[in-house]
């Protein structure tokens, strides 16, 4: 029963009540949330690289940080209340973003067409097998998907346990994770996962980065020719 009513509340905060996501999310992280989804940044290529895909862009506070940055960026979300919103937020910065609203797990690009992925704070889409095959196919040879997947406050106390709570409000938990349980959640073996857990403030943010390995060249005959066994 509690499950299911934490389930509900997270489908409402990201779709119907999606205009009350910043307050939320700025509420249960003590105003840490941005510093947290913007510590991606410095494990991306450099904006020359090629275009940068955000997945799940939420309101629009990582793709306002990656433009300002020098960015070229697409972003991609399945809810349409949260594109509304990001526009709006666009409008207001005076920038503008190419938004899509879609399935991670059939990104309308084509092969080697991104340089790199971003994603904050994601729910479990970007766990499945067929979200990273996606992913794979879409990034250039060497190309990276930056994941933050942790934002934990530090401290004790009746306010932090209750903060907890409330933080499952935005589908997320506050525990870091393993290697080992990293390893479990991105069991595709065409990326290498590196795991690194930054200081901000009074906080921790854990960010996974996963670089994508070429798949082996399969190996040929001599020049393709047929050899018949000497008589």
């Amino acid at each position: 029963m509690l499950r299911n009513f934490w389930r509900f509340c997270f489908r409402l905060l990201y779709n119907e009540f999606a205009f009350t996501y910043d307050y939320v999310s700025r509420m249960v992280s003590l105003g840490h949330w941005h510093l947290w989804q913007r510590s991606a940044l410095r494990y991306l290529p450099r904006p020359d690289a090629g275009m940068i895909l955000e997945l799940g862009h939420g309101t629009g506070d990582m793709q306002i940080d990656l433009l300002r940055a020098g960015y070229q960026g697409v972003a991609l979300d399945l809810s349409s209340y949260m594109g509304r919103l990001t526009r709006r937020k666009l409008r207001r910065a005076g920038l503008n973003a190419d938004l899509v609203r879609g399935d991670a797990q059939s990104l309308p690009y084509r092969d080697n067409a991104i340089a790199a992925a971003v994603c904050a704070f994601p729910t479990s889409f970007i766990l499945t097998e067929s979200v990273l095959d996606e992913l794979a196919r879409v990034l250039q040879p060497s190309g990276r998907v930056v994941v933050v997947l942790v934002g934990q406050l530090r401290g004790k106390g009746l306010g932090r346990q209750l903060i907890r709570q409330l933080y499952r409000l935005t589908g997320q938990g506050d525990e870091l994770l393993s290697e080992c349980a990293i390893r479990e959640l991105f069991p595709a073996p065409r990326f290498r996962i590196e795991n690194h857990i930054l200081t901000i403030g009074n906080s921790v943010a854990q960010i996974v980065v996963l670089t994508a390995v070429p798949a082996p060249i399969p190996p040929q005959s001599d020049l393709g020719m047929d050899y018949a066994p000497h008589s």
